[in-house]
C-alpha cells in the first residue's frame, strides 16, 4: 500500500468501522490489491484499495460478491469498475473514471460532520457517500454487514451512539429509520434520500421531525452518475429543467420516460446524440415533473399495464400509513394481480385504515387496485436498501 495519501482524503477524515477507528494511517496499512478485483465488502478496504489504485494508475473491479474477475480486464489508467448487482447471475459492470465519478461532489469541509454510511461500500450511492466524507474531512460511521443485511436497527443504534449528523439513505430505509425508536433524537444537519422516488409525504414526515436539517433528494444511477439534487421540499423536480437543467445536464421525456445526457455518464450507456434512457416513468403536472415508477416494473394484470411503483404512493399518502409494499403475485386468470403489505402508525384504527386505503384507489382502474391488504410490523429491505418487488413481470 502507498504511504502517500490521495488529495481527495481530507488528512481529518475518520471512519469508524464497527468498533475500529481508521484514520489515512490505518488505511495505508491495510494489504490491499494496487489495481485489479477487490470485494467491496468493508468501507475501509475499498477506501485503500482506491487510494492504491491511484497511485498506481491502475484500473479497479469492486465486486459486491465472490471477487472473481469473470473476464474483467482493468483497461489503461485509474478506472472504477461498478457491479449493479452481486446477488443474481452474472453482476452487470459499468467502468467509470475516477474524476467522472466524483463530478458533483463538493467536499466542503462542515466543522463536526458525522455522516452514517447506509449502503453498501460497493454501490454507487455507498461510494458517493463514502468520498464525500473522505473528501470534506468528516467522521464516517459504517456498521459492517448491516447495509447488505437490511440492519436498520443496528445502524440506527450507531447513529446513536455516535451522535451522527449527516444520513443519506434511501426512502424505504427511511421509513423504517422513522419507526425505531430514538430515531427523532439524531441530531441530524443533513437529510437525503436517494435510490428510490422520494414521495410527499415521507419528505412532510421528515421536515417535520428533523426541523433544523438540510432536507434534499438526489437522482443518480449506475450507469448515468450523479445527475441532480432537489432541495425544495418537494416530490420530484421543477419542469423547467426540462428547457434548462442544473450542472451541464440535459432532460427531456421520450414516451413517458425520463431521458438523460450527463458530462458524468459511464462511457458507451448513451446513444449516438448522447441521450440515455433512464427507465424512469414521470409524469409532467403544473411546474413539476413526478415520477411514476419504473419502465421494466409495469405488471400485465389482465392486459392492463400497471406500475406497483404509482398505487404505492396513493397509498403512502393515506393518514396512519407508515410505510406500504405493492408487489404483483401470479394469477392463472388476469396473469398477475396487485397485493400490498401496509405498515400502520402505532395506534391506528385497522378497520379505519383499511376503509381509508380502499377508497384512496377506488378511482383507479381495477387492475391496478391491490386485490389483498395485509398488514405487517415492518417491510423487508433488499440488499440496496430498497423494496423488493419479486414477482413483477
Amino acid at each position: 500500500m502507498t504511504e502517500r495519501r490521495p488529495a481527495w482524503i481530507h488528512p481529518a477524515f475518520r471512519l469508524i468501522e464497527g468498533e475500529e477507528l481508521f484514520g489515512w494511517p490505518e488505511l495505508a496499512g491495510l494489504a490491499v490489491p494496487a489495481g485489479g478485483v477487490m470485494r467491496a465488502d468493508r468501507p475501509s478496504r475499498v477506501l485503500a484499495a482506491l487510494a492504491a489504485a491511484d497511485a498506481a494508475g491502475q484500473g479497479l473491479l469492486l465486486a459486491r460478491g465472490a471477487a472473481d474477475p469473470g473476464g474483467w480486464r482493468p483497461g489503461p489508467g485509474f478506472t472504477v469498475t461498478l457491479e449493479s448487482s452481486g446477488t443474481t447471475g452474472t453482476p452487470k459492470r459499468l467502468r467509470h473514471g475516477f474524476d467522472r465519478l466524483r463530478g458533483r461532489l463538493r467536499g466542503v469541509a462542515e466543522e463536526g460532520a458525522r455522516w452514517l454510511l447506509t449502503y453498501d461500500p460497493g454501490t454507487f450511492a455507498g461510494l458517493q457517500v463514502m468520498l464525500t466524507a473522505a473528501a470534506a474531512g468528516a467522521l464516517l460511521v459504517a456498521v459492517p454487514g448491516a447495509a447488505s443485511g437490511g440492519g436498520v436497527a443496528a445502524l440506527a443504534e450507531a447513529a446513536r451512539r455516535h451522535a451522527v449528523t449527516h444520513v443519506s439513505a434511501t426512502p424505504s430505509f427511511w421509513r423504517a429509520l422513522l419507526m425505531t425508536p430514538g430515531a427523532a433524537d439524531l441530531p441530524l444537519r443533513a437529510v437525503t434520500l436517494g435510490g428510490e422516488a422520494a414521495d410527499q409525504p415521507l419528505l412532510d414526515r421528515l421536515a417535520e421531525r428533523f426541523p433544523g436539517a438540510r432536507l434534499r433528494h438526489i437522482y443518480a444511477s449506475t450507469e448515468a452518475g450523479a445527475l441532480f439534487a432537489v432541495a425544495d421540499g418537494r416530490a420530484g423536480f421543477p419542469a423547467a429543467w426540462l428547457d434548462e437543467a442544473p450542472d451541464g445536464l440535459a432532460l427531456r421525456i421520450a414516451d413517458g420516460v425520463l431521458e438523460v445526457r450527463s458530462p458524468r455518464a459511464a462511457p458507451g450507456v448513451a446513444d449516438a446524440e448522447g441521450w440515455l434512457s433512464t427507465g424512469d416513468l414521470v409524469e409532467r403536472r403544473g411546474d413539476r415533473v413526478l415520477f411514476a415508477g419504473r419502465l421494466d416494473g409495469l405488471v400485465n394484470v389482465g392486459g392492463v399495464k400497471v406500475s406497483p411503483e404509482a398505487v404505492e404512493r396513493r397509498l403512502l399518502a393515506v393518514g396512519g400509513v407508515a410505510d406500504a409494499a405493492v408487489s404483483a403475485v401470479p394469477s392463472p386468470i388476469t396473469g398477475h394481480l396487485l397485493t400490498a403489505t401496509i405498515v400502520p402508525e402505532p395506534g391506528a384504527d385497522a378497520a379505519a385504515l383499511r376503509a381509508a386505503l380502499r377508497a384512496s384507489t377506488a378511482d383507479l382502474p381495477p387492475a391496478a387496485r391491490p386485490r389483498a391488504l395485509t398488514f405487517a410490523d415492518h417491510i423487508p429491505l433488499s440488499a440496496a436498501g430498497k423494496k423488493s418487488r419479486k414477482g413483477a413481470a
